[in-house]
C-alpha cells in the first residue's frame, strides 16, 4: 500500500481486536454464535408480534421496530468481519469502509432516537393512561418512527461527509474491527480538528440528548409509579419498563463514552464498541421476551400453530 502524501489511500487494514490468532479463532466463535442468535431472536419477535393480533398495539409495534433495528446493526459490521476471518483478510476498500460507516451510524442515530421514542411511549401509558390510546394513535406511530429514520440519516450524513473530504495517504491501518470516526481521523493527512469537533458536537450531542430525554422520561414514570397503591400494579408497571432501562443503559453508556470525548484511540475502545455493536443486538430479544410475559405467550401460540401446520400437512 503506498504512504507517500500524494498518493490517496484506496484500501484499509483492519487490525482487530487482537493478534493473537488463538484470541481471533475465540471472537470469530462468539462472534458467529452471537450473529446468528442476533438473526433468530429478533425475528422471532418480529414473526410473534405480526401473527398476534394482541399485539398489535404501539408498545409492541415499536419493539418490533427495534428488533428491525438490531437485526441492521448487527449486519453492518459483522458479516465483514467474519468473511474477512475466513479469508484470512482484513482489506476493506475506501468506498466499502465509506459505506460502513454511513449504515453505521445512520442505523446506530435510528436506534438512539427509536429507543427515546420508546421512552416517551412508556411516559404517556403510565402518566397518561386516559388518553393514550388518543395521543399514540396508529397515524402518529408510524410518523414517529419514520421521523426516527429522517433524524437517522440526517445524523449519518454529518457524520459521513467530513469523513470523505479528508485526505489518507498512508498508513492504513485501522486500529479497530470495523470503521468509523475515530480511528479514521488518526490516519488522516491533514488536520483533523474541524471534522473532530463536527463529530463530537454531532455524535457526543445525539448521544447525551437522547439519554437525556429518556432519563427524564423515567424520573416522571417512576414519581407515578410510587404513586400506584396497588403493589401489583407497581411490580407491574416496574416490570415493563426495567427491560427498556436495560437495553438503554447497554446501548447508550459505551456510545457516551466513545462519542464524548475528542478521538483519542485506547485499547478498551474497541472492547466497549463490541457492547453497542455486537452485545446490544443480540441481548435484546432476551431481555423483552424473558421479562414479559405476553410475549413469552405468543411465542409459545405461534409454535403451537407452526406444529398444528406440519402435523396436518
Amino acid at each position: 500500500m503506498a504512504v507517500r502524501n500524494e498518493t490517496r489511500v484506496t484500501e484499509f487494514i483492519f487490525l482487530g481486536l487482537s493478534s493473537n490468532l488463538t484470541m481471533q479463532r475465540v471472537f470469530f466463535a462468539l462472534s458467529l454464535v452471537m450473529y446468528l442468535l442476533t438473526i433468530a431472536g429478533n425475528l422471532l419477535i418480529l414473526l410473534t408480534i405480526y401473527f398476534d393480533t394482541q399485539l398489535h398495539t404501539p408498545m409492541y409495534f415499536f419493539l418490533s421496530h427495534l428488533s428491525f433495528l438490531d437485526l441492521t446493526f448487527s449486519t453492518v459490521t459483522l458479516p465483514k468481519s467474519l468473511i474477512n476471518f475466513l479469508l484470512q483478510s482484513n482489506a476493506i476498500s475506501f468506498n466499502e469502509c465509506i459505506v460502513q460507516l454511513f449504515f453505521l451510524h445512520f442505523i446506530g442515530g435510528t436506534e438512539c432516537f427509536h429507543l427515546t421514542l420508546m421512552a416517551y411511549d412508556r411516559y404517556v401509558a403510565i402518566c397518561n393512561p386516559l388518553r393514550y390510546n388518543t395521543i399514540m394513535s396508529r397515524r402518529v406511530c408510524l410518523l414517529l418512527v419514520i421521523s426516527t429514520w429522517v433524524a437517522g440519516l440526517i445524523h449519518s450524513t454529518a457524520q459521513t461527509l467530513p469523513t470523505i473530504q479528508l485526505p489518507f495517504c498512508g498508513p492504513n491501518e485501522i486500529n479497530h474491527f470495523f470503521c468509523d470516526t475515530h480511528p479514521l481521523f488518526l490516519l488522516a493527512c491533514s488536520s483533523t480538528f474541524i471534522s473532530e469537533t463536527a463529530d463530537m458536537v454531532n455524535s457526543g450531542t445525539l448521544a447525551l440528548s437522547c439519554f437525556l430525554v429518556v432519563f427524564i422520561s423515567y424520573a416522571y414514570i417512576i414519581s407515578t409509579i410510587l404513586k400506584i397503591r396497588s403493589t401489583e400494579g407497581r411490580q407491574k408497571a416496574f416490570s415493563t419498563c426495567a427491560s427498556h432501562l436495560m437495553v438503554v443503559t447497554v446501548f447508550f453508556g459505551p456510545c457516551l463514552f466513545i462519542y464524548m470525548r475528542p478521538p483519542v484511540t485506547f485499547e478498551i475502545d474497541k472492547l466497549v464498541s463490541v457492547f453497542y455493536s455486537i452485545v446490544t443486538p443480540w441481548l435484546n430479544p432476551f431481555i423483552y421476551t424473558l421479562r414479559n410475559e405476553k410475549v413469552k405467550n405468543s411465542m409459545k401460540k405461534l409454535r403451537d400453530r407452526k406444529v398444528s401446520f406440519w402435523w396436518h400437512m
